[in-house]
């Protein structure tokens, strides 16, 4: 990863963060690590928790074309991680979402994004 990609990735989760914050989210994690893998936000509005895929790229097409099975299969298992280490948000709803960020266009949050179970791939 070169440091303008890295650089490009963090602007993005900046964006996002704002964003929540906009929409009313409290954010609970950024970058939260796990040994299956990484999630980018967690964020909680009301009794949902909201794992959140941010995708930065140079436009909105290429944003698409980075989400994949594989990924968000990964996000899930992090996300039973997060949940059995905070078993206070046990009872709340789930949802993952994708945030879009690409040069010129207006950040893009899809909610409510269809994981693959984890064992379908």
């Amino acid at each position: 990863m070169t440091m303008h990609t890295k650089y490009k990735g963090h602007l993005g989760e900046f964006v996002a963060i704002a964003l929540l914050y906009l929409k009313g989210y409290r954010i609970l994690e950024r970058r939260y690590k796990t040994a299956c893998g990484e999630i980018d936000i967690i964020a909680k509005r009301g009794n949902t928790v909201v794992f959140v895929e941010v995708k930065a790229r140079k436009n909105v097409e290429k944003c698409f074309l980075a989400i994949n099975p594989k990924q968000m299969n990964r996000i899930r298992q992090a996300s039973l991680v997060f949940l059995r280490r905070n078993p206070r948000l046990a009872d709340s709803e789930l949802r993952f979402d994708v945030i879009l960020v690409a040069e010129h266009w207006i950040p893009r949050h899809i909610q409510n994004v269809d994981l693959p179970a984890a064992g379908n791939l």
